[in-house]
């Protein structure tokens, strides 16, 4: 039987977003703190700092580049700033040579196997991973 491709309803766990016109790109995101799941493929961690309380193999790698920086994720964990600040500066700080090496490198790799993005934040709604799945995605079909 082939492995389910998304996760059972009411799951917390968003289901594999395929890239704009492609029906190969398999991505999911979830926090690193969801139990794995043996849909999840390739798990990638996207934080600053590695999570307190995680083992080391709750993720296949670990990817500090594509966080956001210490002091942008310091302003709006603080109430700083908006989400839609956030997102603007993330955007911004994504552009950099080596995240955005990272993010072809993703989304090559997602083209061949199932990725989950991960990070700490439970409310997928406010945490970059979101953003960084579109970016993978884009990076899948050219429209980075």
């Amino acid at each position: 039987m082939a492995p389910r491709l998304t996760p059972p309803r009411g799951g917390r766990n968003h289901p594999p977003v395929p890239g704009p016109n492609s029906p190969t790109i398999q991505l999911r995101t979830k926090s690193v703190y969801d139990p794995p799941a043996a849909v999840d493929g390739y798990r990638v961690l996207a934080t600053r700092y590695w999570p307190r309380g995680v083992p080391r193999g709750a993720a296949d790698e670990y990817v500090r580049a594509l966080a956001p920086s210490e002091e942008l994720l310091r302003a709006f964990k603080e109430g700083r700033i908006d989400w839609w600040t956030f997102r603007k500066r993330y955007l911004e700080e994504m552009k950099a040579a080596e995240p955005q090496g990272e993010v072809r490198r993703l989304a090559a790799l997602a083209a061949t196997r199932p990725v989950t993005l991960m990070c700490v934040c439970k409310d997928e709604s406010r945490c970059h991973r979101s953003l960084l799945r579109d970016l993978v995605a884009g990076a899948a079909t050219g429209k980075e």
